[in-house]
């Protein structure tokens, strides 16, 4: 037994390849007939029942109708007040059956403080089948869109490979149970046990990924940014114009020559009293002592002459 269950685990594994493969094969073969309109031959209609099973489960998920297509748009919307339209955008998801993911408000300073700029980001996901309708409702919002995006993406031969793997590996799954059935020894059971563990692995890795796109065709994803108009800046050319502007350049210039003095007066300040205030009184100390020098030198001059 401990020599003929790797070989039949071998065995397992080479006709399930060669199946697939052949299954696949198949399944490519049918699906061109149909469209070209070309009636099976008598080989294919030779096909074992097993194949025939699997190649009609395989061609309900290619049905017409049922592409997977995943569908993106971001948009910049100008509007009047952005926190005020904020709970519209999220009143026209939840219309559709939709909603908001995430809900971001920014502030940026401009030379109005009074009226600082502020932007509102919303990502939302909605149905598919309302994706366009809820496109024209958030456009509507605004005084207008001076950004948009669409993206579209056909994933539906991805989602019929993974159909046809996760079928291919739960067929794998199905004959190492089999085998784990018929193993008389501790030694075998585990050896079947770490290859059926893999294959579940890999089915719940494809799964995985076949829920996500189910999720991604079905729900689409909106990214709306909310913003102000922009402001147009006119040139407003005149003497009091003129006048007013030179006046703040002047006061900007004198503002920055006191700022500038100030912070040169406080770097300076350490240099003064560590190196220069110090010079300055050993300078001082000496000069002192030369001149206590040179008026001691005329009275040594006179004695000596007496």
């Amino acid at each position: 037994m401990r020599s003929t269950l790797p070989l039949l685990l071998i065995a397992v594994l080479c006709s399930l390849s060669g199946c697939s493969t052949m299954r696949s094969r198949q399944y490519s073969a049918k699906r061109s007939d149909q469209i070209a309109g070309i009636a099976p031959t008598d080989s294919k209609a030779s096909l074992s029942l097993e194949q025939e099973k699997f190649s009609d489960t395989a061609n309900t998920t290619a049905q017409p109708g049922e592409r997977k297509i995943i569908k993106n748009a971001a948009l910049t919307v100008e509007v009047a007040s952005p926190t005020d339209s904020q709970p519209k955008i999220v009143s026209i998801a939840e219309s559709h059956q939709g909603f908001v993911i995430t809900s971001e408000v920014t502030q940026r300073s401009t030379e109005d403080k009074s009226q600082p700029d502020v932007a509102v980001n919303l990502v939302v996901r909605v149905p598919a089948a309302q994706f366009d309708q809820v496109l024209k409702e958030i456009r509507a919002v605004g005084i207008r869109v001076s950004q948009e995006k669409i993206t579209g993406e056909d994933v539906t031969q991805e989602f019929i490979d993974l159909e046809a793997r996760i079928k291919n590996q739960k067929a794998l799954e199905g004959q190492f149970i089999e085998i784990m059935k018929r193993a008389a020894k501790v030694e075998d059971a585990l050896q079947v046990q770490r290859e059926l563990a893999n294959v579940r692995t890999e089915i719940e890795k494809l799964e995985g990924r076949r829920r996500f796109l189910e999720n991604q065709a079905s729900l689409s994803t909106i990214n709306v940014t909310l913003q102000t108009p922009t402001q147009i800046v006119v040139n407003a050319a005149g003497f009091w114009f003129s006048l007013k502007s030179a006046f703040r350049d002047g006061f900007d210039v004198a503002l920055a020559i006191i700022i500038f003095l100030i912070r040169a007066i406080i770097a300076l300040l350490p240099v003064v009293v560590l190196i220069i205030l110090p010079l300055g009184l050993l300078a001082r100390f000496v000069q002192k002592r030369l001149r206590r020098r040179l008026a001691k030198r005329p009275k040594e001059n006179v004695e000596s002459e007496g």
